[in-house]
């Protein structure tokens, strides 16, 4: 079963067994009672309470400072089903792992294959290996960027696993 990192858990708060949480995850509504999540040690933590805003969370049966501090720096995972299940995507949105792998195609030529996506402040990027056929002595770029855009991206099917570009083979000509 294929985990997802969501959050870490930080230093212990007060003296029943809460500790801080620093979610990385754009869905904090997975963050609930009864939810469970599994540490970068493959332990089982279920979420009691959780207060977002003051990013603090108590697991069940971790009544005490002593036993939180065991979880201190541990990094928490979710699987790929309860995070389809528990999150709400609003429409033309993706979940990065299902963008994974998809092929580029544009005016039906398949560009490459998607084989990371990246954050930065002004896009998201996703990073395409270069699909072997278009390399060539005059042409060796392996990899390079698309922006996350309605000016590069006309559809995705994760589905089908497949996304339709516009304007993406001038990047890759010009990388």
């Amino acid at each position: 079963m294929e985990k997802i990192y969501i959050a870490k858990l930080g230093k212990t708060v007060g003296l029943q067994g809460q500790i801080k949480i620093h979610i990385d995850s754009d869905f904090p509504e997975q963050f609930k009672s009864n939810t469970i999540l599994t540490t970068h040690k493959n332990i089982e933590l279920t979420i009691e309470t959780i207060n977002i805003k003051n990013k603090t969370v108590k697991f069940k049966d971790i009544n005490t400072i002593e036993d939180a501090r065991r979880y201190v720096n541990s990094e928490l995972f979710t699987t790929l089903e309860d995070t389809h299940k528990n999150c709400n995507l609003n429409k033309n949105q993706y979940f990065w792992f299902d963008m994974q792998d998809c092929l580029i195609f544009e005016d039906e030529e398949e560009l490459g294959i998607v084989k990371e996506i990246h954050r930065y402040p002004i896009d998201d990027y996703l990073e395409i290996q270069t699909n072997t056929t278009l390399l060539s002595d005059d042409f060796k770029v392996k990899t390079f960027l698309i922006p996350y855009n309605d000016i590069y991206i006309i559809s995705v099917d994760t589905e089908k696993k497949q996304i339709i570009t516009k304007n993406a083979k001038d990047i890759l000509i010009n990388s």
